[in-house]
Protein backbone atom coordinates (compact mmCIF):
# COMPACT_ATOMS: atom_id res chain seq x y z
CA UNK A 1 0.00 0.00 0.00
CA UNK A 2 1.39 3.40 -0.99
CA UNK A 3 1.64 6.18 1.61
CA UNK A 4 -0.75 9.10 1.29
CA UNK A 5 1.28 11.41 3.54
CA UNK A 6 2.91 14.54 2.17
CA UNK A 7 6.68 14.38 1.62
CA UNK A 8 7.24 17.61 3.52
CA UNK A 9 10.96 18.02 4.35
CA UNK A 10 12.26 18.79 7.83
CA UNK A 11 14.20 22.03 7.33
CA UNK A 12 15.88 24.48 9.71
CA UNK A 13 14.41 27.58 7.95
CA UNK A 14 10.91 26.49 8.99
CA UNK A 15 11.82 27.19 12.62
CA UNK A 16 12.33 30.94 12.18
CA UNK A 17 9.49 31.22 9.67
CA UNK A 18 7.10 29.78 12.24
CA UNK A 19 8.54 31.91 15.03
CA UNK A 20 8.14 35.08 12.95
CA UNK A 21 4.49 34.27 12.23
CA UNK A 22 3.41 33.06 15.68
CA UNK A 23 5.86 34.63 18.18
CA UNK A 24 7.24 37.76 16.47
CA UNK A 25 7.43 39.87 19.65
CA UNK A 26 9.12 37.27 21.88
CA UNK A 27 12.43 38.67 23.13
CA UNK A 28 15.98 37.77 22.20
CA UNK A 29 18.34 39.22 24.83
CA UNK A 30 22.06 39.35 24.02
CA UNK A 31 24.77 40.47 26.45
CA UNK A 32 27.27 42.73 24.64
CA UNK A 33 31.04 42.76 25.35
CA UNK A 34 30.65 45.94 27.46
CA UNK A 35 28.10 44.19 29.69
CA UNK A 36 25.00 45.97 28.40
CA UNK A 37 22.12 43.99 26.91
CA UNK A 38 20.77 44.25 23.41
CA UNK A 39 17.06 43.45 23.08
CA UNK A 40 15.47 42.29 19.86
CA UNK A 41 12.75 39.77 18.95
CA UNK A 42 12.21 36.48 17.17
CA UNK A 43 10.66 38.55 14.38
CA UNK A 44 13.94 40.49 14.10
CA UNK A 45 15.86 37.21 14.10
CA UNK A 46 13.86 35.96 11.13
CA UNK A 47 14.31 39.22 9.20
CA UNK A 48 18.04 39.52 9.84
CA UNK A 49 18.81 35.84 9.25
CA UNK A 50 17.11 36.12 5.84
CA UNK A 51 19.16 39.26 5.19
CA UNK A 52 22.30 37.28 5.96
CA UNK A 53 21.13 34.49 3.65
CA UNK A 54 20.44 37.01 0.88
CA UNK A 55 23.81 38.67 1.31
CA UNK A 56 25.57 35.29 1.21
CA UNK A 57 23.64 34.37 -1.92
CA UNK A 58 24.70 37.64 -3.56
CA UNK A 59 28.30 36.86 -2.51
CA UNK A 60 28.11 33.68 -4.55
CA UNK A 61 27.50 31.00 -1.95
CA UNK A 62 26.36 27.69 -3.35
CA UNK A 63 24.75 24.75 -1.58
CA UNK A 64 27.19 23.00 0.69
CA UNK A 65 29.66 25.90 1.07
CA UNK A 66 30.93 26.23 4.63
CA UNK A 67 30.69 29.54 6.51
CA UNK A 68 32.81 29.73 9.66
CA UNK A 69 31.95 31.77 12.76
CA UNK A 70 34.19 33.08 15.55
CA UNK A 71 31.52 34.40 17.88
CA UNK A 72 30.36 34.11 21.48
CA UNK A 73 26.78 33.23 22.47
CA UNK A 74 25.36 36.43 21.03
CA UNK A 75 22.71 37.78 18.67
CA UNK A 76 24.80 37.62 15.51
CA UNK A 77 25.66 34.00 16.22
CA UNK A 78 21.97 33.16 16.49
CA UNK A 79 21.44 34.89 13.13
CA UNK A 80 24.22 32.75 11.64
CA UNK A 81 22.64 29.57 13.06
CA UNK A 82 19.60 30.20 10.87
CA UNK A 83 20.81 32.49 8.08
CA UNK A 84 23.61 30.24 6.85
CA UNK A 85 21.42 27.10 6.46
CA UNK A 86 18.68 29.23 4.80
CA UNK A 87 21.22 30.21 2.13
CA UNK A 88 22.07 26.57 1.51
CA UNK A 89 25.39 26.99 3.28
CA UNK A 90 26.78 24.98 6.19
CA UNK A 91 27.33 26.62 9.58
CA UNK A 92 30.80 25.91 11.01
CA UNK A 93 31.10 27.41 14.49
CA UNK A 94 34.81 27.50 15.29
CA UNK A 95 35.97 26.53 18.75
CA UNK A 96 37.97 29.62 19.74
CA UNK A 97 39.63 27.73 22.59
CA UNK A 98 41.47 25.32 20.29
CA UNK A 99 45.18 25.81 19.71
CA UNK A 100 45.85 27.88 16.58
CA UNK A 101 47.25 24.86 14.73
CA UNK A 102 44.14 22.78 15.50
CA UNK A 103 41.92 25.68 14.49
CA UNK A 104 43.78 26.04 11.23
CA UNK A 105 43.42 22.29 10.67
CA UNK A 106 39.62 22.32 11.04
CA UNK A 107 39.23 25.41 8.83
CA UNK A 108 41.32 23.81 6.09
CA UNK A 109 39.70 20.40 6.51
CA UNK A 110 36.18 21.84 6.33
CA UNK A 111 37.19 24.10 3.42
CA UNK A 112 35.53 27.12 5.05
CA UNK A 113 34.87 29.79 2.43
CA UNK A 114 33.67 32.79 4.49
CA UNK A 115 34.18 33.88 8.13
CA UNK A 116 32.01 35.94 10.49
CA UNK A 117 34.08 37.13 13.47
CA UNK A 118 33.42 39.37 16.48
CA UNK A 119 35.74 42.35 16.81
CA UNK A 120 36.80 41.22 20.31
CA UNK A 121 38.02 37.96 18.77
CA UNK A 122 40.10 39.52 16.01
CA UNK A 123 43.37 38.57 17.78
CA UNK A 124 42.45 34.90 17.22
CA UNK A 125 41.69 35.66 13.58
CA UNK A 126 45.02 37.46 13.19
CA UNK A 127 46.87 34.37 14.41
CA UNK A 128 44.74 32.12 12.23
CA UNK A 129 45.19 34.07 9.01
CA UNK A 130 48.88 33.14 8.91
CA UNK A 131 47.84 29.57 8.12
CA UNK A 132 44.49 29.77 6.28
CA UNK A 133 42.78 32.13 3.90
CA UNK A 134 39.08 32.96 3.75
CA UNK A 135 37.52 34.36 0.59
CA UNK A 136 35.74 37.08 2.60
CA UNK A 137 35.73 38.05 6.27
CA UNK A 138 32.86 39.91 7.97
CA UNK A 139 33.51 41.60 11.30
CA UNK A 140 30.82 42.28 13.92
CA UNK A 141 32.37 45.68 14.60
CA UNK A 142 30.70 47.13 17.68
CA UNK A 143 33.75 49.04 18.90
CA UNK A 144 34.07 51.06 15.70
CA UNK A 145 37.79 50.28 15.38
CA UNK A 146 39.58 50.06 12.06
CA UNK A 147 38.92 46.73 10.41
CA UNK A 148 41.78 44.40 9.43
CA UNK A 149 42.97 44.67 5.86
CA UNK A 150 40.54 42.93 3.54
CA UNK A 151 37.80 42.53 6.15
CA UNK A 152 34.28 43.98 5.86
CA UNK A 153 31.64 45.19 8.29
CA UNK A 154 29.03 42.55 9.11
CA UNK A 155 26.28 45.16 9.37
CA UNK A 156 27.24 46.66 6.00
CA UNK A 157 27.21 43.16 4.53
CA UNK A 158 23.67 42.58 5.82
CA UNK A 159 22.56 45.98 4.52
CA UNK A 160 23.85 45.07 1.06
CA UNK A 161 21.18 42.39 0.70
CA UNK A 162 18.31 43.41 -1.58
CA UNK A 163 14.79 42.03 -1.67
CA UNK A 164 15.46 39.54 -4.45
CA UNK A 165 16.58 36.65 -2.22
CA UNK A 166 15.11 33.37 -3.40
CA UNK A 167 15.78 30.49 -1.01
CA UNK A 168 17.43 27.53 -2.72
CA UNK A 169 15.61 24.23 -2.91
CA UNK A 170 16.74 22.19 0.05
CA UNK A 171 16.53 18.52 0.93
CA UNK A 172 16.19 17.51 4.56
CA UNK A 173 19.31 15.42 4.00
CA UNK A 174 21.38 18.43 2.95
CA UNK A 175 24.08 19.48 5.43
CA UNK A 176 23.16 22.42 7.67
CA UNK A 177 26.04 22.50 10.17
CA UNK A 178 29.40 20.91 10.88
CA UNK A 179 31.08 20.59 14.29
CA UNK A 180 34.50 19.23 15.12
CA UNK A 181 35.44 17.13 18.12
CA UNK A 182 37.72 18.72 20.69
CA UNK A 183 40.71 16.67 19.54
CA UNK A 184 41.80 15.09 22.82
CA UNK A 185 42.74 11.86 21.01
CA UNK A 186 44.32 13.09 17.79
CA UNK A 187 43.26 15.78 15.36
CA UNK A 188 39.70 17.16 15.68
CA UNK A 189 37.26 15.26 13.48
CA UNK A 190 34.25 16.74 11.71
CA UNK A 191 30.64 15.68 12.18
CA UNK A 192 28.10 16.94 9.65
CA UNK A 193 24.51 17.56 10.79
CA UNK A 194 21.68 17.50 8.26
CA UNK A 195 18.55 19.67 8.37
CA UNK A 196 16.64 16.50 9.24
CA UNK A 197 18.89 15.53 12.14
CA UNK A 198 18.75 19.04 13.66
CA UNK A 199 14.95 19.20 13.38
CA UNK A 200 14.39 15.74 14.87
CA UNK A 201 16.85 16.48 17.68
CA UNK A 202 15.02 19.74 18.47
CA UNK A 203 11.64 18.00 18.46
CA UNK A 204 12.69 15.14 20.72
CA UNK A 205 14.66 17.21 23.23
CA UNK A 206 11.59 19.46 23.53
CA UNK A 207 9.36 16.65 24.82
CA UNK A 208 8.05 16.99 28.41
CA UNK A 209 10.04 14.06 29.83
CA UNK A 210 13.22 15.31 28.15
CA UNK A 211 14.28 19.02 28.33
CA UNK A 212 10.76 20.40 27.82
CA UNK A 213 11.18 23.51 25.67
CA UNK A 214 8.01 25.57 25.33
CA UNK A 215 6.72 29.08 24.64
CA UNK A 216 6.48 29.56 28.42
CA UNK A 217 10.25 29.14 28.90
CA UNK A 218 13.10 31.62 29.05
CA UNK A 219 16.04 29.70 27.62
CA UNK A 220 19.67 30.56 28.32
CA UNK A 221 22.30 28.40 26.57
CA UNK A 222 25.47 28.88 28.63
CA UNK A 223 27.09 25.95 26.85
CA UNK A 224 29.09 27.43 23.99
CA UNK A 225 27.43 27.91 20.64
CA UNK A 226 30.74 26.82 19.10
CA UNK A 227 30.43 23.40 20.76
CA UNK A 228 27.92 20.89 19.34
CA UNK A 229 25.44 23.66 18.54
CA UNK A 230 25.07 24.62 22.23
CA UNK A 231 23.40 21.23 22.76
CA UNK A 232 20.71 22.25 20.25
CA UNK A 233 19.26 24.87 22.62
CA UNK A 234 19.15 27.70 20.02
CA UNK A 235 17.26 25.54 17.54
CA UNK A 236 14.82 24.04 20.04
CA UNK A 237 14.24 27.38 21.79
CA UNK A 238 13.40 29.24 18.57
CA UNK A 239 11.25 26.36 17.33
CA UNK A 240 9.22 26.45 20.54
CA UNK A 241 8.87 30.24 20.61
CA UNK A 242 10.85 30.58 23.86
CA UNK A 243 12.45 33.80 25.03
CA UNK A 244 16.18 33.46 24.28
CA UNK A 245 18.88 34.89 26.58
CA UNK A 246 22.47 34.83 25.25
CA UNK A 247 25.15 35.45 27.91
CA UNK A 248 27.98 36.66 25.66
CA UNK A 249 31.57 36.23 26.77
CA UNK A 250 31.40 36.87 30.53
CA UNK A 251 30.80 33.45 32.07
CA UNK A 252 31.87 34.33 35.59
CA UNK A 253 29.45 32.86 38.16
CA UNK A 254 28.19 36.18 39.55
CA UNK A 255 27.63 37.69 36.09
CA UNK A 256 25.68 34.61 34.98
CA UNK A 257 23.58 34.61 38.15
CA UNK A 258 22.82 38.33 37.73
CA UNK A 259 21.63 37.64 34.19
CA UNK A 260 19.54 34.62 35.17
CA UNK A 261 17.98 36.57 38.03
CA UNK A 262 17.13 39.69 36.05
CA UNK A 263 15.82 37.83 32.98
CA UNK A 264 14.13 35.09 35.09
CA UNK A 265 15.66 32.23 33.14
CA UNK A 266 13.75 28.95 33.46
CA UNK A 267 15.92 26.58 31.40
CA UNK A 268 19.68 26.62 30.97
CA UNK A 269 22.56 24.30 30.08
CA UNK A 270 26.25 24.12 30.91
CA UNK A 271 29.04 21.72 31.85
CA UNK A 272 29.42 20.75 35.54
CA UNK A 273 32.46 23.01 36.10
CA UNK A 274 30.36 26.09 35.26
CA UNK A 275 27.50 24.96 37.49
CA UNK A 276 29.90 24.23 40.36
CA UNK A 277 31.15 27.82 40.26
CA UNK A 278 27.59 29.14 40.32
CA UNK A 279 26.63 26.73 43.10
CA UNK A 280 29.49 27.95 45.29
CA UNK A 281 28.40 31.55 44.72
CA UNK A 282 24.79 30.73 45.63
CA UNK A 283 25.83 28.94 48.80
CA UNK A 284 28.28 31.59 49.98
CA UNK A 285 25.95 34.53 49.20
CA UNK A 286 22.49 33.28 50.20
CA UNK A 287 19.62 35.55 49.28
CA UNK A 288 21.56 37.69 46.82
CA UNK A 289 19.84 36.26 43.72
CA UNK A 290 16.10 35.69 43.23
CA UNK A 291 16.14 33.02 40.57
CA UNK A 292 12.97 31.75 38.94
CA UNK A 293 11.23 29.09 41.05
CA UNK A 294 10.79 27.19 37.78
CA UNK A 295 14.51 27.13 36.98
CA UNK A 296 15.78 23.84 35.54
CA UNK A 297 19.42 23.35 34.62
CA UNK A 298 20.73 20.77 32.18
CA UNK A 299 24.12 19.36 33.09
CA UNK A 300 26.26 17.34 30.71
CA UNK A 301 29.72 16.97 29.27
CA UNK A 302 30.91 15.00 32.31
CA UNK A 303 29.34 12.67 34.84
CA UNK A 304 27.22 14.54 37.38
CA UNK A 305 27.93 13.89 41.05
CA UNK A 306 24.89 12.97 43.13
CA UNK A 307 26.04 15.52 45.72
CA UNK A 308 25.60 18.31 43.14
CA UNK A 309 22.01 17.25 42.47
CA UNK A 310 21.29 17.32 46.21
CA UNK A 311 22.91 20.72 46.75
CA UNK A 312 21.01 22.33 43.87
CA UNK A 313 17.76 20.76 45.09
CA UNK A 314 18.35 22.36 48.48
CA UNK A 315 18.33 25.73 46.67
CA UNK A 316 15.13 24.92 44.76
CA UNK A 317 16.94 24.40 41.43
CA UNK A 318 16.12 21.22 39.51
CA UNK A 319 19.03 19.42 37.81
CA UNK A 320 18.47 17.51 34.58
CA UNK A 321 21.36 15.20 33.83
CA UNK A 322 21.93 14.54 30.13
CA UNK A 323 24.54 12.77 28.03
CA UNK A 324 25.75 13.03 24.47
CA UNK A 325 28.72 13.59 22.17
CA UNK A 326 29.58 15.64 19.12
CA UNK A 327 28.85 12.44 17.18
CA UNK A 328 25.37 12.07 18.73
CA UNK A 329 24.00 15.40 17.66
CA UNK A 330 24.50 15.87 20.71
CA UNK A 331 21.80 14.93 23.29
CA UNK A 332 21.11 11.19 23.35
CA UNK A 333 19.93 10.46 26.91
CA UNK A 334 18.18 12.44 29.62
CA UNK A 335 17.64 11.44 33.24
CA UNK A 336 14.08 11.95 34.43
CA UNK A 337 12.22 9.65 36.81
CA UNK A 338 9.45 7.24 35.90
CA UNK A 339 6.19 7.72 37.88
CA UNK A 340 6.72 4.65 40.08
CA UNK A 341 10.15 5.96 41.10
CA UNK A 342 8.58 8.88 42.96
CA UNK A 343 7.71 6.41 45.74
CA UNK A 344 11.31 5.24 46.09
CA UNK A 345 13.44 6.26 49.05
CA UNK A 346 15.13 9.65 48.90
CA UNK A 347 18.55 8.08 48.44
CA UNK A 348 17.37 5.80 45.64
CA UNK A 349 15.74 8.69 43.78
CA UNK A 350 18.90 10.78 43.94
CA UNK A 351 21.04 7.86 42.81
CA UNK A 352 18.75 7.38 39.80
CA UNK A 353 18.72 11.08 38.89
CA UNK A 354 22.54 11.13 38.92
CA UNK A 355 22.60 8.49 36.17
CA UNK A 356 22.85 9.67 32.57
CA UNK A 357 19.28 8.54 32.00
CA UNK A 358 17.24 6.85 29.29
CA UNK A 359 17.56 7.08 25.53
CA UNK A 360 15.52 9.75 23.77
CA UNK A 361 12.84 8.53 21.34
CA UNK A 362 14.33 6.96 18.18
CA UNK A 363 17.73 6.44 19.88
CA UNK A 364 18.92 2.85 20.42
CA UNK A 365 21.58 1.90 22.98
CA UNK A 366 23.47 -1.25 23.82
CA UNK A 367 26.36 -2.16 26.14
CA UNK A 368 28.89 -4.51 24.55
CA UNK A 369 31.07 -6.60 26.87
CA UNK A 370 34.48 -8.18 26.32
CA UNK A 371 32.90 -11.18 24.60
CA UNK A 372 31.16 -8.91 22.10
CA UNK A 373 27.77 -9.66 23.60
CA UNK A 374 25.12 -7.15 24.61
CA UNK A 375 22.53 -8.93 26.77
CA UNK A 376 19.86 -6.94 28.54
CA UNK A 377 18.50 -9.39 31.06
CA UNK A 378 18.65 -7.27 34.17
CA UNK A 379 21.74 -5.11 34.60
CA UNK A 380 24.39 -5.17 31.86
CA UNK A 381 27.83 -3.58 31.64
CA UNK A 382 30.09 -2.82 28.67
CA UNK A 383 31.10 -0.18 26.17
CA UNK A 384 28.15 1.95 25.14
CA UNK A 385 27.18 1.76 21.46
CA UNK A 386 24.47 3.93 19.93
CA UNK A 387 22.51 4.54 16.75
CA UNK A 388 19.71 6.89 15.74
CA UNK A 389 18.55 9.56 13.25
CA UNK A 390 20.80 12.29 14.71
CA UNK A 391 23.81 10.04 15.32
CA UNK A 392 26.69 10.40 12.85
CA UNK A 393 27.33 7.56 10.42
CA UNK A 394 30.96 8.62 9.91
CA UNK A 395 33.40 11.52 10.09
CA UNK A 396 33.64 14.19 7.42
CA UNK A 397 36.33 13.28 4.91
CA UNK A 398 37.37 10.08 6.70
CA UNK A 399 36.49 6.65 5.37
CA UNK A 400 36.15 3.45 7.39
CA UNK A 401 36.66 4.83 10.88
CA UNK A 402 37.00 2.06 13.51
CA UNK A 403 34.62 4.05 15.73
CA UNK A 404 31.70 2.46 13.85
CA UNK A 405 30.85 -1.24 14.00
CA UNK A 406 30.25 -3.42 10.96
CA UNK A 407 26.51 -3.32 11.67
CA UNK A 408 26.42 0.48 11.88
CA UNK A 409 26.58 1.33 15.59
CA UNK A 410 28.76 4.13 16.97
CA UNK A 411 31.30 3.05 19.58
CA UNK A 412 31.20 5.84 22.17
CA UNK A 413 34.26 4.91 24.23
CA UNK A 414 32.17 5.14 27.41
CA UNK A 415 31.92 2.16 29.75
CA UNK A 416 28.39 2.00 31.14
CA UNK A 417 25.99 0.00 33.20
CA UNK A 418 22.42 -0.23 31.88
CA UNK A 419 20.02 -1.02 34.71
CA UNK A 420 16.79 -3.03 34.35
CA UNK A 421 14.81 0.23 33.97
CA UNK A 422 16.87 1.20 30.91
CA UNK A 423 18.91 3.96 32.59
CA UNK A 424 22.60 4.18 31.75
CA UNK A 425 25.33 5.04 34.22
CA UNK A 426 28.73 5.94 32.81
CA UNK A 427 31.38 4.30 34.96
CA UNK A 428 34.34 5.62 32.97
CA UNK A 429 35.86 6.29 29.60
CA UNK A 430 37.52 3.19 28.17
CA UNK A 431 40.83 5.05 28.15
CA UNK A 432 40.37 6.35 31.73
CA UNK A 433 39.62 3.05 33.50
CA UNK A 434 42.26 2.06 36.05
CA UNK A 435 43.42 -1.56 36.04
CA UNK A 436 45.10 -2.41 39.35
CA UNK A 437 46.32 -5.94 39.98
CA UNK A 438 44.00 -7.22 37.26
CA UNK A 439 40.90 -5.51 38.73
CA UNK A 440 39.13 -2.48 37.25
CA UNK A 441 38.58 0.76 39.22
CA UNK A 442 36.19 3.50 38.07
CA UNK A 443 37.78 6.96 38.18
CA UNK A 444 34.35 8.60 37.70
CA UNK A 445 32.84 6.95 40.80
CA UNK A 446 35.82 8.07 42.90
CA UNK A 447 35.65 11.64 41.55
CA UNK A 448 31.92 11.99 42.16
CA UNK A 449 32.28 10.73 45.72
CA UNK A 450 35.20 13.07 46.43
CA UNK A 451 33.16 16.05 45.23
CA UNK A 452 30.64 15.15 47.92
CA UNK A 453 33.20 15.96 50.64
CA UNK A 454 32.56 19.39 52.15
CA UNK A 455 36.16 20.54 51.54
CA UNK A 456 36.52 19.45 47.89
CA UNK A 457 35.65 21.75 45.00
CA UNK A 458 36.86 19.58 42.12
CA UNK A 459 38.62 16.24 41.81
CA UNK A 460 40.33 14.14 39.14
CA UNK A 461 41.44 10.54 39.57
CA UNK A 462 43.95 9.08 37.13
CA UNK A 463 45.89 5.87 36.61
CA UNK A 464 49.60 6.11 37.39
CA UNK A 465 52.06 3.28 36.62
CA UNK A 466 52.92 1.14 39.64
CA UNK A 467 55.82 -1.35 39.91
CA UNK A 468 53.73 -4.03 41.63
CA UNK A 469 50.07 -3.46 40.72
CA UNK A 470 50.48 -2.27 37.09
CA UNK A 471 48.45 0.87 37.83
CA UNK A 472 47.18 2.61 40.94
CA UNK A 473 44.74 5.54 41.29
CA UNK A 474 46.10 8.98 42.12
CA UNK A 475 43.66 11.73 43.19
CA UNK A 476 44.33 15.35 42.21
CA UNK A 477 42.24 17.73 44.32
CA UNK A 478 41.17 21.38 44.34
CA UNK A 479 39.88 22.49 47.74
CA UNK A 480 37.10 24.98 48.31
CA UNK A 481 38.15 28.45 49.38
CA UNK A 482 39.29 28.42 53.00
CA UNK A 483 38.88 24.64 53.35
CA UNK A 484 41.50 22.40 54.88
CA UNK A 485 41.68 18.60 54.72
CA UNK A 486 44.45 16.02 54.60
CA UNK A 487 44.90 12.82 52.62
CA UNK A 488 44.03 10.63 55.58
CA UNK A 489 40.61 12.22 56.00
CA UNK A 490 39.83 11.89 52.29
CA UNK A 491 40.98 8.27 52.32
CA UNK A 492 38.70 7.50 55.27
CA UNK A 493 35.84 9.33 53.55
CA UNK A 494 36.21 7.16 50.43
CA UNK A 495 36.49 3.94 52.42
CA UNK A 496 32.88 4.46 53.53
CA UNK A 497 31.85 3.52 49.98
CA UNK A 498 34.83 1.78 48.38
CA UNK A 499 36.98 -1.24 49.15
CA UNK A 500 40.37 -0.24 50.50
CA UNK A 501 42.18 -1.46 47.35
CA UNK A 502 40.02 0.85 45.20
CA UNK A 503 40.93 4.00 47.14
CA UNK A 504 43.74 6.20 45.74
CA UNK A 505 47.13 5.61 47.32
CA UNK A 506 48.03 9.29 47.10
CA UNK A 507 46.26 12.68 47.08
CA UNK A 508 47.79 15.75 45.45
CA UNK A 509 46.39 19.22 46.19
CA UNK A 510 46.58 21.79 43.36
CA UNK A 511 45.26 25.28 42.57
CA UNK A 512 43.69 24.31 39.24
CA UNK A 513 43.00 21.32 37.00
CA UNK A 514 43.45 21.22 33.22
CA UNK A 515 40.28 21.21 31.14
CA UNK A 516 39.52 20.76 27.47
CA UNK A 517 38.20 23.63 25.39
CA UNK A 518 34.68 22.47 26.26
CA UNK A 519 35.17 22.24 30.03
CA UNK A 520 35.89 18.53 30.47
CA UNK A 521 38.76 17.31 32.65
CA UNK A 522 41.85 16.87 30.49
CA UNK A 523 43.10 13.61 31.93
CA UNK A 524 45.64 13.06 29.15
CA UNK A 525 47.59 16.05 30.46
CA UNK A 526 47.27 14.90 34.06
CA UNK A 527 48.55 11.44 33.15
CA UNK A 528 51.47 13.07 31.33
CA UNK A 529 52.22 15.41 34.24
CA UNK A 530 52.24 12.55 36.78
CA UNK A 531 53.74 9.81 34.59
CA UNK A 532 56.95 9.80 36.67
CA UNK A 533 55.16 9.78 40.03
CA UNK A 534 57.22 7.95 42.64
CA UNK A 535 55.18 5.78 44.97
CA UNK A 536 56.35 5.53 48.55
CA UNK A 537 57.51 2.02 49.52
CA UNK A 538 54.68 -0.07 51.00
Amino acid sequence: MQSTMMASPLLVPHMTERAAKLFPSVEVVSVLPNGTRHRSTLGDLHRRSRQLAGALQAAGIIKGDRVATLLWNEREHLEAYFGIPVSGGVLHALNMRLHTQDLAHVVAHAKDRFLIVADVLLPIYEQLREFVQFERVFVVDRAGEKLPEGAESYEAFLASADNTFTPPELSEYDPAAICYTSGTTGKPKGVVYSHRSICLHALCTSLPDQLSFSRFETVCPISSMFHVNAWGFPFAGVMAGSKIVLPGRNLQPEALLDLMDQEQVTLSAAVPTVWMGMLNALETQPGRWKLSPRLRIAMGGAACAESLVRRFDALGIHVIHAWGMTETGPVATVSSLKPEMTTWSNDDRYAQRARQGMALPFIDLRAVNDEGECPWDGETTGELEIRGPWVAAGYHGIEDSPQWTADGWLRTGDVVTIDPEGYIKITDRVKDLIKSGGEWISSVDLENTLIGHHAVREAAVIAVPHPKWQERPLAVIILRDGACVDAGELRSFLELNFARWQVPDAFVFVEELPHTSTGKLLKTKLRHDFRDWQWEPA
